[in-house]
């Protein structure tokens, strides 16, 4: 359970890195987002400590950590979930991961044309694969030059994919991208009400990882490392 004080949310499973200040009844105080690339070691905590001084709160006030799970690519999850960790765990405060495909669902549903439709995420997978995520169900990785077999009533929502799906599903992935940090702060204060997570199994999800790093392969096929099932 928090202490009462603000909940620091970090998600670095998307191109785009986000930092964000909430309370525990789940409301956003301010949010921050921006490109990424592959500097999220030398950017993170420098954004954090921007967040934070801004806000006029102060790293012991902070009363719990949020953390995207993913999918996403091996740099920046690694990054983000490290830098979570390591501040819960020398704060002594609790932690909760909250997976980003989930997130970004429940924010997709916040779109009054969503609202009550059955949510398809589409996020990229290396460079030709991509990964789709249905409420529910865990991740499944489908190969390049596929698409995801939509059934009536399903709608399409696609994150990190500009070029690579079709023009309404990323109008919508940026719409839920939008509301990302919302979404976090309100699962993620629910699940630290209870406690949070323990912080040793708390995983990143992957879907890439670099050259010379094995992965596992879980028994239905789907090569998704690292975070199991969410």
């Amino acid at each position: 359970m928090t202490s009462g004080g603000p909940i620091l949310v970090i998600d670095t499973a998307t191109t785009r890195a986000v930092i964000a200040l909430g309370d525990a009844t789940g409301r956003v105080t301010e949010s921050r987002s921006w490109v990424a690339g592959y500097r999220h070691g030398e950017e993170l905590l420098a954004r954090i400590s921007g967040l934070l001084e801004d806000n006029g709160v102060a790293l012991a006030q902070l009363g719990g950590l949020v953390v995207g799970t993913g999918p996403g690519a091996f740099t920046g999850l690694r990054v983000g979930i490290a830098t979570a960790k390591a501040l819960a765990h020398s704060l002594q405060v609790p932690i909760a991961g909250i997976s980003t495909a989930m997130a970004l669902i429940a924010a997709a549903h916040l779109e009054p044309e969503l609202d009550g439709a059955a949510v398809v995420l589409l996020q990229p997978a290396g460079p030709s694969d991509r990964v789709v995520t249905r409420e529910g169900a865990a991740p499944r990785i489908i190969p390049g030059g596929t698409d995801p077999d939509l059934a009536p009533g399903e709608r399409l929502v696609a994150v990190d994919l500009a070029d690579r799906a079709p023009a309404d599903a990323v109008a919508r992935g940026a719409a839920a991208y939008a509301a990302l940090p919302a979404a976090l702060v309100l699962a993620g204060a629910t699940r630290l009400v209870h406690g949070g997570d323990d912080l040793a199994r708390l995983v990143p999800e992957y879907v890439t990882l670099p050259r010379g790093v094995r992965g596992t392969l879980p028994d239905d096929g789907v090569e998704l490392t690292g975070g199991g099932r969410r």
